[in-house]
């Protein structure tokens, strides 16, 4: 069989599977099955085989452990903290609960590294704060699951973690590439919060007083030494990406039992179990999607689609493009790190034939994927939000969609300028991105 026949059975097969209802980690797996019946060269047993050589990496423990971390800071009720910090720092503009929400995003997605964990503790406070006090709920779902992208563009990010894992891609220069985009994603989504509030009328906190400033940023500066103490020691070349991860445990269990007191020793049998069933789910995902990666390569897809793109003649740009899009509309229909696995590897020799630097072409995909968190039919982050506040998920869409407009703007403007995010790993990374 050819790349092209090869291609049509997988991904018409995965995508029966799916209407079927078949959670997308089983889909996966079953879908190269038929590949392997109908190509003598191959047995089933290869399919266990690809499965547990992606298991059998280092960096994979990173997963489970900046999990783990995340829940024991929401445990540890650190949110609580970032809201009052970020409410003085931004509670005096107008929609100043708008603004909390996406300044606490920021700030939480420099601890957790996982946007679904954003949308939950975030929202679970915020959203029913926000109908309080007068913010139209269709708005407060909106803006709380879409500032919860952010936690996998601001590092720490699983995302990128398993990205630089899987492709040999440096993980410090993916981090430091994530601060640019993450910042302009949170100020193109206060400029849409400045403009609602303007239209709507919403309500405006008091300005805080420096006192009051800097009582709230003691109160959280433990918590945000958590990034510092992550991507500083990746950068710093004190220790890796997988032991980072258990320095982030250790650091977040520290505060919790021992300086803020609001994680109980009975807790962490809870937050052990959660964090295991999560990893489960994301590991097990991992090895079903490599399994199908691998036949992709197998029969030389990717080189395939390489000389087909060659025949466009698109250039860096239009690819660059091309690139966004495609990852655009696979994140509308499955999670970020299958796509990651099977898109991201097929498209990899893509963006090096036509020059896109590594760490920008891992930028573009990780945000195209991270917009998939809030657009339907899988939007995760926004079905969380949505049922925090109690409304139907398309009564949100309208919101969701105009906010989203200036941060597809943020994401042209990375495929065009990829400048912009090479600038800071080149600056202190040089050695590793070149």
């Amino acid at each position: 069989m050819g790349p092209a026949e090869v291609a049509f059975i997988l991904f018409s097969t995965f995508a029966v599977l799916v209407v079927l209802r078949v959670p997308v980690a089983f889909a996966l797996g079953l879908a190269v099955v038929p590949v392997f019946f109908i190509d003598p060269r191959l047995t089933p047993s290869l399919l266990m085989r690809e499965m547990f050589k992606s298991y059998n990496a280092f960096v994979l423990l990173a997963v489970p452990f900046f999990l783990m971390a995340a829940n024991l800071m929401n445990s540890a009720g650190i949110t609580d903290r970032l809201i009052r910090l970020a409410k003085a720092l931004v509670g005096h503009l107008p929609g100043g609960l708008g603004h909390v929400n996406v300044t606490v995003s920021m700030l939480f997605a420099g601890i957790s590294g996982s946007s679904t964990a954003d949308a939950a503790g975030i929202g679970s406070l915020l959203i029913p704060q926000m109908k309080k006090e007068g913010y139209d709920a269709s708005f407060a779902v909106a803006i709380t699951a879409c500032s919860s992208v952010m936690g996998v563009i601001i590092p720490p990010s699983i995302l990128m973690v398993i990205w630089g894992g899987l492709m040999s891609v440096s993980i410090g220069g993916l981090f430091l590439a994530g601060v640019v985009p993450g910042i302009l994603i949170a100020l193109s989504q206060m400029i849409t919060v400045y403009i609602y509030a303007k239209r709507r009328g919403y309500p405006v906190y008091d300005r805080t007083t420096f006192r009051e400033l800097m009582s709230a940023v003691a109160g959280a500066s433990l918590a945000l030494m958590t990034p510092i103490i992550i991507v500083g020691g990746i950068v710093g070349g004190f220790f890796t990406p997988t032991e980072a991860s258990v320095v982030a445990v250790i650091y977040s269990l520290f505060l919790g039992l021992f300086v803020y007191r609001t994680i109980k020793p009975r807790q962490l049998a809870g937050v052990l179990y959660d964090s295991a069933r999560f990893a489960a789910i994301t590991l097990f995902c991992i090895g079903t999607a490599s399994a199908f990666g691998w036949v992709l390569a197998y029969f030389k897809i990717p080189a395939a689609l390489v000389n087909q793109i060659e025949m466009l003649g698109l250039g860096w740009v239009g690819t660059g493009i091309m690139i966004a899009v495609a990852f655009l509309i696979i994140g509308m229909f499955i999670d970020a790190i299958p796509a990651i696995i099977i898109l991201g590897t097929v498209l990899m020799p893509v963006a090096a034939h036509v020059g896109i630097h590594p760490i920008h072409f891992a930028i573009i995909g990780v945000m195209s994927l991270s917009f998939g968190l809030v657009t339907p039919p899988y939007g995760l982050c926004l079905l969380i939000s949505a049922s925090i506040g109690q409304i139907r998920l398309v009564n949100a869409m309208k919101d969701v969609g105009i906010i989203l407009l200036p941060m597809f703007g943020v994401l042209l403007m990375i495929v065009l300028m990829p400048q912009i995010i090479l600038w800071l790993p080149r600056l202190i990374m040089p050695q590793f991105v070149q």
